[in-house]
């Protein structure tokens, strides 16, 4: 998201995903919708089947969204900047830009322009595999499209070069003017629930609540006076910074809440020697999980089910939830848990309800300053919302961007440093299904959708299959330099010959043992779209 955050700000959706049914073209890139979003896959469709949208695909599998696309761009998996500048390359070239918007409300343009000049649709159809007359017909139907909106998730920033796959698609929304109005911007897809609202409150290692940089004086200076304490004035770790630091043993105690790191992170073989080597670790989840038996401590957090609180979902949109149930057994509500160690360890937090965070909340955030329980009650509010009289934003940067003018980038495609080769010449992608959700913590504890989905599956193309000589239900063993792990094999036409897909819910099949922990060098964010394995059929 990073690309994003310079212009755009937090990097959450410009729109609300009411509009996406009233956009003439909706461009979908690295995001499996319909499966990892439904809601918003079920607007896309109502989009294109009862408003007259137009859809575009860029995926390298056979996604359900392929089914309903006019163009499908099957381009090469980690080539989606080329995609993308080669995109932009024709719209430039075919005059289809928006000059007037381009020079009005950016900067930075022609530098660009010139870039994307070696970006030619031949040059684009090497690299990506897609026919040129696909990139032309898809660069002229988003650039000529009166509404056009892009929704994008980890397929484009789970790269070594994710931040500049972010900040393509951020030149190519502003080259023709498809932002800052209704049904017509940028919409990065949040991949866990709240997680938006997680980020909005600070869980991130260089901002405070609100996105405010902790190494702005002015903005340190006011959350130092209001929490009574001295805070950090330089970022901290990423998560996967923070298991390199654990395993070096510069980190020594870890509190991990919600979150499976031992099957969900890559090279989690190596994650999980991270965590022996700690000298205390705290789990705080729902149920124990795999991370779990790794822990000193567990902390039984509730369910949304037993708490008071709210929950900011992916459209910016803060939302009240109400307790149903009594906490299970001895489980509490987040933070009451969090509050009673901070006493604790002798600093006050004298919260006795959510609410009152809520109003701290609204006092130190400004784009959190006019949402207040009371008003929640009438229904959520998308923020920015400023003070008690505000309605909330439906859609961000109708008249400016955060820093005012937008920045043009240029953004090179570079090539993934991992690139398959002879000893592992297969590509392996993984991801998410309909019926499982992340680590599996709540999803797999259901029998339901166990039944449905009982284990992660390797998908293979019928030529991969043909060469090992398996089929489908047959068992194969993945190998990368990291580990190796045991699937069965679900040969299948949605992924292209030289790659396998496989979802990571499973810990009978932790495929994450293979995946690579190098990051993108600007937003941290590991490759995992991008790993080169090889494949055999199993003898067992």
């Amino acid at each position: 998201m990073a690309g994003l955050a310079t212009t755009f700000g937090s990097g959450a959706m410009t729109n609300s995903i009411s509009e996406i049914r009233h956009s003439d073209c909706i461009f979908i890139i690295g995001s499996n919708t319909s499966e990892n979003h439904p809601i918003i896959g079920l607007e896309v469709i109502e989009a294109v089947k009862n408003h007259g949208a137009k859809l575009i695909v860029a995926d390298p599998r056979g996604i359900s969204m392929t089914d309903f696309a006019d163009i499908w761009l099957r381009l090469k998996p980690g080539t989606d900047t080329a995609l993308i500048n080669g995109l932009l390359n024709i719209i430039i070239t075919e005059q289809l830009a928006d000059f007037d918007f381009i020079q009005s409300r950016t900067e930075g343009f022609d530098e660009v322009r010139k870039m994307v000049e070696q970006y030619t649709p031949e040059t684009v159809s090497r690299i990506t595999g897609i026919m040129t007359e696909d990139l032309r017909s898809a660069a002229r139907l988003y650039a000529t499209s009166d509404k056009a909106i892009i929704l994008y998730a980890m397929g484009i920033t789970q790269h070594v070069g994710g931040t500049g796959n972010v900040i393509a698609l951020a030149n190519l929304a502003m080259a023709t003017g498809h932002i800052g109005k209704e049904a017509s911007g940028v919409c990065p897809l949040r991949g866990q629930n709240n997680v938006q609202g997680a980020c909005d409150m600070g869980a991130l290692p260089n901002v405070f609540p609100g996105y405010q940089p902790v190494d702005d004086d002015k903005t340190r200076d006011k959350f130092e006076a209001a929490w009574k304490t001295e805070l950090p004035a330089a970022p901290g770790l990423t998560l996967v910074e923070m298991m390199h630091a654990a395993e070096a043993g510069s980190i020594r105690g870890m509190y991990i809440m919600g979150e499976e790191p031992a099957l969900t992170d890559p090279d989690s073989l190596q994650v999980a020697n991270a965590l022996k080597k700690l000298d205390f670790l705290v789990i705080q989840n729902i149920f124990l999980g795999e991370t779990g038996k790794y822990a000193d401590v567990v902390l039984p957090g509730a369910s949304f089910a037993e708490k008071d609180g709210t929950f900011t979902n992916t459209e910016r949109r803060v939302q009240r939830i109400r307790q149903a149930i009594r906490p299970v057994a001895n489980s509490r509500p987040d933070w009451k848990i969090i509050t009673s160690i901070s006493r604790s360890l002798g600093y006050a937090m004298p919260y006795s309800h959510p609410c009152q965070i809520m109003e701290e909340a609204a006092k130190l955030t400004p784009i959190y300053g006019g949402i207040s329980y009371e008003r929640l009650e009438q229904g959520g509010l998308q923020w920015p919302c400023r003070n008690l009289q505000d309605p909330g934003t439906k859609y961000l940067h109708e008249e400016s961007f955060t820093r005012g003018r937008g920045q043009f980038t240029p953004v090179r495609y570079e090539p993934a440093g991992e690139a398959p080769d002879d000893n592992y010449p297969v590509n392996l992608t993984t991801g998410r299904n309909l019926y499982h959700w992340h680590g599996g913590s709540i999803s797999r504890q259901s029998p339901g959708l166990n039944e449905i989905c009982p284990e992660g599956r390797a998908e293979i193309n019928p030529e991969q299959a043909a060469e090992l000589g398996c089929e489908t239900g047959d068992i194969i063993e993945l190998y990368s330099p990291k580990g190796k792990i045991y699937a069965r094999v679900e040969v299948s036409e949605k992924s292209p010959p030289g790659m396998v897909f496989m979802p990571f819910h499973f810990r009978e099949s932790p495929v994450n043992q293979l995946t690579s922990d190098i990051l993108d060098p600007v937003a941290k964010i590991p490759g995992l779209k991008i790993c080169p394995v090889n494949l055999r059929k199993a003898k067992l």
